[in-house]
Parts: C-alpha cells; structure tokens; sequence
C-alpha cells in the first residue's frame, strides 16, 4: 500500500528535499507552501518522475486560515497522511527588542502555533487509525541561547521528545529534526549574514533528509545531521558561561 506524507515549505531547500526524495520512495504526497505557482511546478515534476499522486495545498502557516487547511488535510480520513514533516519557517534580521513585535507574532505563529496545530491534527488522527510518525524541523540552535529563533526551535525540540515518548504506545513516532548550517534560500531571505561562518559548518539538503530518515526509520526521537553536530550539540552542554556568553551575544 502506497504511503502518503504532508510536507510543508515544500518549495525550498529542507521542505523540497523532503518532497523529492519522499515521491523518489514512492509516497503520495501533499506539498504545502505560499505560493501556488511553485506548488503545481514541483507538483508536476514529481507526478512525472516518480508516477505519485501529489496534492497541491496553498497556505500561510502563519494564519489561522492557513494552519487549519492544512490540518484538514491531516484529518481527511479518505486520504490518511502516515507522516507529517513540519517544515515550513522563516527569520528575522535583527535583536528582539528592536524588531517589530508584528514581525516577531508572525514568527512565533509560524515556528510555534503551526507545528502545533498540525502536530495536533495529525496525532488525533493517527491514534484512531493505527499510528504514523511526524518529522518537526527544529535546529542545533535549539541547545544554545541565541535569542528568539533558538527559543521557538528549543520549544519544538521539547515537545517533539515529549510526544515521542507520550504516544509510543499507539505507535506514533516523532522526531525532532535538528541541523545546523544549511545551503538553502533560509538565510539570505532573512537577510542573515553568514559569511563568517566556515565552510565545514555546511550542510547539503539532500544529506539532512537522508540522515532524517534513516534516524526515523531506527525510532531515533532526535536526529543531529552529521558527527560534526552531533559533537558540538552534545558540547553545548557542557559549555563554561563565558563561552555560552559569546554565542548568546550572537544570536537575535
């Protein structure tokens, strides 16, 4: 039986990696994102490469409007979703406390209120029928104080090992997704600077995606991309004041 997966920002970098390499395993797919042209553009190629059904949902996640058809999606019994990637997201340039709180509600509603309302759409679904999994695309950020952005990514880490746990035994896995620095459209959108950041920090899409699955296909609750993250996650805890200090004094 064919499965089916709901991927949103599937129209770039995380999200667009997850879709194509999804439809390449076969799974039927539902692609959500803002803009529909791009929507029925990866549509089209992944029905015609990989001969799977894809619907097409145009939706800001960080709307109520927005949240809830996605959610009808998820609980559409007459097209069950087996697993939920949570990706969609955005940053802002600039420190909280000198950014406009409008911009910082629309970031809170995304990263935050929408995995939410999904998370909660998909498990109530899931536990009626029989399990699923849900992928929520959280950051190495989210073991470090650096401002707003880690907060929320600390939120959904926390929520993503708690539900784990939680619903195992109505065979719902979850997974909290954490990599660092990858090359997609996600930094010079929010007008980032990362020149200072060095080459081997970098991470490809396609080879978070792979770690990704592998890390949910062994139940793994957090998946850390690379041995290089998974190094410096684990330091981050161990990390004396003065230094989480200078990386607090660096984030946002």
């Amino acid at each position: 039986m064919t499965r089916r997966a709901l991927v949103t920002g599937a129209t770039s970098g995380i999200g667009n990696a997850f879709a194509k390499e999804l439809a390449r395993r076969g799974n039927d797919l539902v692609i959500v994102a803002r803009t529909t042209d791009k929507l029925e553009a990866i549509a089209a190629e992944l029905r015609s490469k990989h001969g799977v059904e894809v619907d097409v949902v145009t939706a800001d996640l960080a709307t109520s409007e927005g949240m809830q058809a996605a959610s009808n999606a998820l609980t559409d019994t007459t097209r069950p979703v087996d697993l939920l990637v949570n990706n969609a997201g955005a940053s802002l340039a600039g420190w909280f406390g000198t950014t406009d709180i409008a911009d910082e509600d629309y970031q809170l509603d995304l990263l935050v209120r929408a995995p939410m309302h999904l998370m909660d759409a998909a498990i109530k679904t899931m536990a009626g029928r029989g399990g699923g999994k849900i992928i929520n695309v959280s950051s190495v950020a989210a073991f470090t104080p650096r401002g707003v952005y880690s907060a929320h990514k600390a939120w959904l880490l926390n929520l993503s090992r708690w539900a784990d746990i939680h619903y195992d035994d109505v065979n719902i896995t979850v997974q909290a997704l954490c990599p660092g620095f990858v090359r997609t459209e996600f930094h010079p959108r929010g007008q980032m600077d990362v020149s200072s950041v060095p080459r081997w920090m970098w991470l490809k899409a396609d080879t978070v995606v792979a770690a990704s699955l592998r890390d949910l296909d062994r139940d793994k609750s957090v998946s850390i991309p690379t041995f290089r993250y998974k190094v410096l996650a684990g330091l981050a805890q161990y990390m004396p004041k003065t230094l989480v200090t200078r990386i607090a004094r660096r984030g946002r």
